[in-house]
C-alpha cells in the first residue's frame, strides 16, 4: 500500500525522525485529532499522506506504540481522503477493519496513505496502510458515510 516509502535514518527516542526535513507540514487540529498530534501532512503524486511522530505518550505498557493510536491515525487519514474524494463533504466511519502487521516504537514517524476503491453519493469504500521506515505496520479497509453537504451548497 506504500509505493513510495521514505524512511529516515535510524531513529530512537534520542534521535527522532524529522518529518519537516522531508516536506511534511505539522497541522494543529481541533478536537480528538489534536490530542494525539500534531498530525503531519504531505501532498504526494497519488494524493495526501498523513503522519505522526511518536512520543512516550503514545506507548502502551509494553513500551510499543499503542494499537489505538495506529487505529486513530488510519481512521483520520482515510476519512480525510474520503472527504476530499466527495468534494469536501463531511464523512463518518461506518466500518473500519484493521490488521496489525508489526510494531512501532517511540521516536518513529508513522506514515498513513490510502486509496478509494469506490465512491457513491452516500458511501466511500477505502483501503489504506500505515508504514514505519518503509515497512507496513497496519493495513485497513473502511466504509465512510457521507453526511455533509458540499461547501457552498
Amino acid at each position: 500500500m506504500n509505493p513510495n516509502p521514505t524512511p529516515d535514518a535510524a531513529h530512537s527516542p534520542d534521535t527522532p525522525a524529522d518529518p519537516a526535513a522531508r516536506g511534511w507540514k505539522a497541522r494543529s487540529l481541533p478536537g480528538f485529532a489534536g490530542l494525539v498530534g500534531p498530525i503531519w501532512t504531505r501532498k504526494e503524486d497519488a494524493g495526501w499522506a498523513y503522519g505522526l511522530l511518536t512520543t512516550k505518550a503514545h506507548l502502551n505498557p509494553a513500551g510499543l506504540v499503542h494499537g489505538g493510536l495506529l487505529t486513530t491515525l488510519i481512521d483520520h487519514a482515510l476519512s480525510a481522503i474520503a472527504w476530499e474524494t466527495v468534494g469536501r463533504r463531511a464523512c463518518v466511519t461506518v466500518q473500519l477493519d484493521t490488521q496489525f502487521l508489526s510494531s512501532a516504537r517511540e521516536g518513529q514517524f508513522l506514515e498513513a496513505r490510502g486509496r478509494v476503491a469506490r465512491a457513491s453519493s452516500s458511501l466511500v469504500f477505502i483501503q489504506g496502510a500505515i508504514s514505519v521506515d518503509g515497512n507496513e505496520a497496519l493495513i485497513a479497509s473502511a466504509v465512510m458515510k457521507v453526511i455533509g453537504r458540499a461547501p457552498g451548497a
